[in-house]
């Protein structure tokens, strides 16, 4: 996948756009503790770009950033108080908000916009369907969000379930599993699979079929800023200093690619940055580029959608309420509009 001439340089002109000061803090640094979402990619680029280019530090917070080991299993971990922030996933806020609302944090920045969930098959397999899934045994990491979503996709999906048997393994082990046809599909997130498995020496173009939530109804926002409900009420000027550090990496992570991926990399030596870079334009394309962000702006939700995701979820769940959208998400701490507007296409 590729980028043309005229997408850079419509991302550099985003990004130029850039001209707002951190919001103005106490001095002093506080220490966070970020979770991210999993290993230190080229999709987590824009967190360190903030850190290097001292955004983190011009609003007065000394981040701390940790490799995570799933986007559900990040909300938990904030809910949970082991970290102050985590990238995950606000569909497992959604259960945790309408299962425990005094415990659940809430998201203060939607990065990604679009369902990346999905179960990927070999495509050799005569698995072409959702429905060609009954009766097989599938496999993933315990906290993957596309797992933990499974359910609600097979309600949506119409499916029995009752014959389909799951394995759990680590998810450094997902595409051999896969690729060992010691499982007939995986759960993840749709870049995440392509990528890893590109790095195992599959050609995940020609090798793997993905089975997209989003192509049987299950419109959905995943990865956003979570952070404790107490941090929002208590230090809401740090809130904002952090959100707008982090939309100044995606804007610079936007006008420099090879920059971004050279952020990761100081942090993870090991990893194929020519990799790495498709995966992180991938990420930027696939799961962050709804059209709805030509009006919202990264970072913010559309109303009425996100009212409807969270109807898909409580229903297909069969949780015991809904929560209110703003038991779950605020723009509150929201840089501008004008600042979050950038061209992905």
């Amino acid at each position: 996948m590729t980028m043309t001439r005229r997408t850079f340089t419509k991302l550099a002109a985003a990004s130029a756009m850039s001209g707002l000061a951190a919001p103005a803090i106490a001095q002093g640094n506080r220490e966070i503790k970020m979770i991210l979402n999993w290993r230190y990619q080229g999709p987590q680029s824009w967190f360190f770009l903030a850190d290097d280019k001292g955004y983190f530090a011009e609003a007065g917070i000394d981040m701390v950033m940790d490799q995570g080991s799933g986007s559900g299993a990040a909300v938990g971990q904030v809910a949970g108080g082991a970290y102050d922030v985590g990238f995950g996933d606000v569909n497992a806020l959604i259960r945790l908000a309408a299962t425990n609302p005094d415990e659940a944090p809430i998201c203060v920045y939607q990065m990604y916009n679009k369902p990346p969930f999905t179960v990927a098959v070999l495509s050799d397999s005569d698995i072409m369907t959702a429905e060609d899934l009954e009766g097989r045994l599938l496999g993933g990491a315990p906290n993957d969000g596309a797992l933990k979503l499974f359910p609600a996709f097979a309600n949506l999906a119409g499916l029995d379930t009752s014959s389909i048997e799951i394995l759990n393994f680590q998810s450094s082990l997902r595409e051999q599993m896969l690729r060992t046809e010691q499982v007939e599909g995986v759960f993840g997130y749709v870049n995440t699979i392509r990528f890893s498995a590109k790095l195992s020496g599959m050609n995940p173009d020609e090798d793997i079929r993905f089975i997209s939530y989003g192509d049987y109804g299950m419109d959905l926002y995943s990865n956003g800023m979570i952070i404790p409900k107490a941090m929002a009420e208590n230090e809401p000027e740090m809130v904002k200093g952090m959100i707008w550090a982090i939309n100044e990496g995606v804007k610079d992570t936007l006008a420099d690619l090879d920059a971004a991926v050279d952020s990761v990399a100081a942090r993870e030596p090991l990893i194929n940055k020519e990799v790495e870079k498709e995966r992180l334009i991938a990420t930027l394309q696939d799961e962050m580029n709804h059209p709805e962000l030509a009006t919202t702006g990264l970072g913010a939700v559309d109303p009425e959608r996100f009212a409807t995701s969270i109807d898909i979820v409580v229903e297909a769940d069969q949780l015991p309420r809904t929560p209110d959208a703003s038991e779950v998400y605020t723009d509150a701490f929201l840089p501008a509009e004008e600042d979050r507007i950038y061209s992905l296409l």
